[in-house]
């Protein structure tokens, strides 16, 4: 074999490891079954060949393998050799041993100097999609740094840090934003998909919640050390997100910890997604009260569940605060419903006055929780019964004079209480006055809202939380 031959071959290996990092040990394992092939398929005796190469030297040898046999019972002389002939080489060779031989046929030039550059070609590039797919299927549902790269009919292409391009379709793609040739731009990998034909194939995302979680992970320190968790997001990507998040630390405040000083955390995810809303609110296991947070920034009566679906909840709130509480298009309760995973029916206080099925529930749970308090009462009535027999004559002493300064403090103040219930009253009906144009639009909205919730894919992946943590118990 010609020596441009062996240079050819290892500067093509060089060039395809600069370029597209394969391993050393990748390269020459596809020089050698390059070689390996193209000898077998131009010469005989194929099958006991293999290859010795020297990257340092840039050389390779073809070697032919033959064992040693005794004399007289040679079948392949391809691949065997007399005991006899083998120890003219060597004296110390025994039947059964191997010995190598180099060979340089005079035949093997361009031809096969061809065909074996392109069949490592080949096998380099195959290596090269495997180790692609390999280092970005690591990191699915990790956020990066790209670059606008271009735009087809049917993708937006980013440019990878390592160079590697990436796809962003439609549904990826923030509603309204636009994007430039060389702009820089944070995403979500998706996921990493191997074809047969096209190789490996990265899809990136703007638009999936993840994306939210891991811009607060980069912003806030105690989220990325997870001493405040973020448990849910529900989002409409572009417009607005919901984020519940809880804390470990009993003297940190979650939700201050995400807004920052002066709202300078929170802003700068804002900004990253272009003026997307954000609604922080805090996780708690009382659920009524996780229900009641979520649909801030409204203010909750009461959260009443349904006593025929633990999924399913009725939320009053203050007729005046009927339209905040739906939102705009319903976007309130629709991500409050997506962010707890319960379908919420909301209501104002005078719808709620009169649902007598909602009434009987109520009255329901007031008679079980006066039967509570009153449970409470008698134990501590009990426990302190033998005190105040001990007290009992100091009582009597002093009940002359305290009987006459409780009768004075009790008109007080009961013209007080009368006062203050008279000017909450005035304040309640100047809230309430909503019209009932106001009212039928609010009710709209909500119903339409409604509409839009996959209330089963919700409550689908409730059940999916609750099996996991139930696991992990």
């Amino acid at each position: 074999m010609a020596s441009d031959y062996r240079r050819e071959l290892f500067s093509a290996l060089q060039a395809l490891q600069a370029e597209k990092g394969i391993s050393q040990e990748d390269a020459i394992t596809s020089l050698k079954d390059t070689l390996v092939t193209a000898y077998k398929k131009n010469f005989e005796g194929g099958t006991n060949v293999e290859v010795d190469v020297d990257p340092e030297k840039q050389e390779f040898n073809l070697l032919q393998i033959k064992e040693v046999i005794p004399d007289g019972d040679m079948i392949d002389p391809y691949s065997e050799i007399y005991l006899k002939d083998a120890r003219e080489i060597n004296s110390a060779y025994e039947a059964g041993d191997q010995i190598k031989f180099e060979i340089n046929p005079r035949d093997f030039g361009r031809l096969a100097a061809q065909s074996g550059k392109n069949k490592s070609t080949q096998t380099i590039r195959e290596k090269e999609k495997e180790a692609i797919h390999a280092r970005y299927e690591g990191f699915e549902h990790e956020i990066v740094s790209a670059r606008v790269a271009r735009e087809d009919q049917r993708f937006l292409w980013v440019t990878m840090p390592d160079g590697q391009e990436a796809a962003m379709g439609d549904k990826d793609r923030i509603p309204d934003e636009t994007y430039k040739t060389g702009d820089p731009i944070k995403v979500l990998i998706n996921r990493v998909e191997d074809s047969a034909t096209r190789g490996p194939q990265i899809y990136v995302s703007r638009t999936s919640p993840e994306l939210v979680k891991r811009l607060f992970e980069q912003e806030v320190p105690e989220v990325y050390d997870g001493t405040v968790v973020i448990e849910s997001i529900a989002r409409e990507a572009g417009d607005r997100s919901k984020v519940a998040v809880r804390t470990t630390d009993s003297n940190l405040d979650p939700v201050g910890t995400l807004v920052g000083p002066r709202g300078s955390r929170v802003q700068a995810v804002v900004n990253e997604l272009h003026g997307e809303n954000m609604d922080i609110v805090e996780w708690v296991e009382d659920e009524a009260q996780y229900i009641a947070n979520a649909l801030n920034p409204a203010e909750v009566v009461d959260v009443i569940f349904s006593p025929d679906n633990d999924n399913e909840v009725t939320v009053i709130v203050p007729d005046y605060q009927l339209s905040l509480a739906i939102g705009k298009r319903g976007q309130n309760a629709r991500l409050a419903a997506k962010l707890t995973k319960f379908k919420i029916d909301i209501k104002s206080e005078t719808q709620a006055e009169n649902d007598p099925q909602l009434q009987a529930i109520l009255e329901e749970s007031a008679k079980y929780a006066e039967e509570e308090d009153q449970s409470d009462e008698t134990d501590e009535t009990d426990e302190a019964l033998e005190d105040e027999t001990e007290y009992a004559d100091a009582n009597e002493y002093f009940s002359e004079g305290a009987d006459q300064f409780d009768a004075s403090e009790e008109e007080k103040t009961s013209e007080s209480a009368e006062e203050s219930s008279s000017a909450e009253e005035d304040s309640s009906k100047a809230k309430a006055k909503m019209t009932e144009a106001e009212v039928k639009e609010a009710q709209d909205e909500f119903a339409a809202a409604l509409k839009n919730v996959d209330f089963d894919a919700i409550l689908e992946e409730k059940e999916g939380d609750d099996n996991k943590k139930s696991d992990d118990k």
